[in-house]
Formats: structure tokens, sequence, C-alpha cells
């Protein structure tokens, strides 16, 4: 799932490749957004983890399941 992070102030959008669901992703968003966390924590698919303050989020924007990969292939 490729997730799209805004981050106020910043020039550049975070862009993962996250193995969770998008309905895990919007209850981690929702959760953040709704102040039961001070920040949005998530894990891309190589285990690398990304946490923004919730107060700088501009938007979270869920994109479809990455199944294409680059390279060759046998």
């Amino acid at each position: 799932m490729e997730v799209k992070i805004g981050v106020q102030f910043a020039n550049r959008e975070l862009v993962i490749d996250s193995q969770d669901s998008s309905d895990d992703i919007e209850k981690a968003v929702s959760a953040a957004l709704s102040g039961e966390t001070s920040v949005l924590a998530l894990t891309d698919s190589k285990g690398r983890r990304v946490i923004v303050p919730t107060d700088k989020l501009a938007y979270v924007e869920l994109g479809s399941p990455s199944s294409s990969q680059v390279g060759f292939r046998s």
C-alpha cells in the first residue's frame, strides 16, 4: 500500500510503501487525529518506522496496493 503523508512546512511529501492494509493505516491516522496519540507512526515494507507529530500533519493519502516491481523478473 502506497501512503503519501503531507507535512506542514516541508517541501516534499513523505511516501512509504507499507505492508499494512488500508483499514489498519486509516485506524492509525484516525487515532492520531483524535488525540489518542501525539504522533502518527507507520512502518514501511522494509521495517523502517516513519513518525510524524500529529500537529504537523497536512494530509494522508492512501494509494492502491503496490504489486509492481522495478527490474527484471525471471
